[in-house]
């Protein structure tokens, strides 16, 4: 039998009765919602239902690469990996968890003149914004990372501060701490519709019952536009499945390398137990929720593999799997309150960074339901930069 410190708090249960109202009802038991929650919690806020129709992260958040950074080319998602970042290194006294944080670094590496003075650029924004990132040649490229053949390298960008944990860690870390503080977490909880009267949703229904409610915040994820349509909110967001895979055991063990980016082909790679985890979005592949892992995917990896880092195309692997990127028109998140109904918030379509901007975002929805000003101005990031003849844009990024 579980020791009574290893069980899960009451409110971590998926079966517990449903509260029929509640302050606050977050859609989605992700890494997202989980952070939101927290961050509510931790500011007072008592009556959270987070709804999660299957396991907390059991979507999007228990299958991505776990890459934390700052390395992005414009200042509003330089400042939220920046601040995320700090937040997972004090992640053990706040909110009280090891997420298996190993700091590496991030290098990508550059095969073109034309990116070199992109990234150039983006090195210059970030060491404005404290990010101790730099651009470096192909040789000290090697040095850091000793599968890499050198030949076609222009240079690479690094920063030492970057890294990766474990994003299952991170979501039951802040659950827990956000049960503890009276939060519940309804798990195998599907919703199935929304009561909007006037310019406010008033209840959320699922599939156990329905949840009366004085503010609902969208962190479905790739699921995101079904659940926005609920309550009249267009939130377009679509899903595109990403695969990775692991070697087998490596004999000798793998040097301790930084997590490492082929930019032109978006090949990466880096250590995960006794091996490496190895990935490559495929160029090719259709939009949809399917998450069958296929492993023939790995060809394209091996084929940038035999050019960059030629003892990877050979190395057994050991399994894989697939999972959904929450993809909006521009590569860029939706963060903010809806124009009506007017007490329904959204964080989703973060394209492949939700993970690693998590505890950030987790301030600002809490900021916004809270009325504050958040840490960064969010307003470039609103779902109605989308709609015809809006000058709300947020600069791209190149990284």
């Amino acid at each position: 039998m579980a020791s009574s410190a290893s069980r899960p708090p009451s409110s971590l249960s998926a079966r517990r009765d449903l509260p029929a109202t509640a302050d606050v009802v977050i859609v989605g038991g992700g890494v997202m919602g989980a952070s939101i929650a927290f961050h509510l919690a931790e500011a007072g806020v008592r009556d959270i239902v987070v709804v999660e129709r299957g396991q907390l992260a059991g979507g999007s958040s228990g299958k991505p690469i776990g890459g934390v950074r700052a390395q992005f080319s414009d200042p509003l998602n330089i400042e939220l990996g920046h601040r995320s970042l700090r937040a997972f290194r004090d992640f053990p006294r706040r909110p009280g968890a090891d997420i298996g944080l190993d700091t590496v670094g991030y290098l990508f590496l550059l095969t073109d003149p034309a990116q070199a003075a992109d990234f150039e650029a983006a090195v210059r924004t970030q060491n404005t914004l404290g990010v101790p990132s730099r651009m470096i040649g192909p040789s000290e490229a090697r040095a850091l990372c000793p599968y890499l053949s050198t030949d076609g390298l222009v240079a690479a960008a690094h920063s030492p501060a970057d890294g990766h944990a474990r994003p299952a860690l991170v979501v039951r870390g802040y659950a827990r701490a956000a049960a503890r503080a009276g939060a519940v977490f309804a798990t195998r909880t599907t919703v199935t519709g929304m009561d909007v009267t006037g310019d406010r949703v008033t209840a959320v229904h699922t599939e156990r019952g329905p949840v009366s409610c004085s503010t609902v915040v969208c962190a479905a994820g790739a699921w995101s536009a079904a659940i926005g349509a609920m309550a009249g909110v267009e939130l377009p967001v679509r899903p595109l499945r990403r695969q990775l895979a692991f070697t087998a055991p490596l004999v000798p063990a793998a040097p301790r390398i930084p997590f490492t980016i082929d930019f032109a082909s978006s090949a990466y790679f880096h250590n995960s137990d006794d091996g490496l985890l190895l990935g490559l979005a495929d160029p090719g592949q259709a939009e949809g929720f399917d998450t069958t892992w296929t492993p023939d995917w790995l060809e394209l990896f091996r084929e940038v593999a035999r050019q960059r880092a030629p003892a990877l195309a050979e190395m057994e692997t050991s399994g894989g799997w697939a999972g959904l990127y929450e993809i909006t028109p521009d590569h860029n998140a939706l963060i903010g309150r809806s124009a009506a109904p007017v007490n329904f918030l959204y964080a989703t379509g973060f394209s492949g960074h939700g993970f690693l901007q998590a505890p950030a975002v987790g301030e600002i929805v809490r900021d916004l339901y809270l009325e504050r000003r958040p840490c960064v101005d969010v307003g470039p990031l609103g779902a109605e930069r989308f709609h015809a003849g809006s000058a709300s844009r947020p600069e791209a990024h190149v990284v």
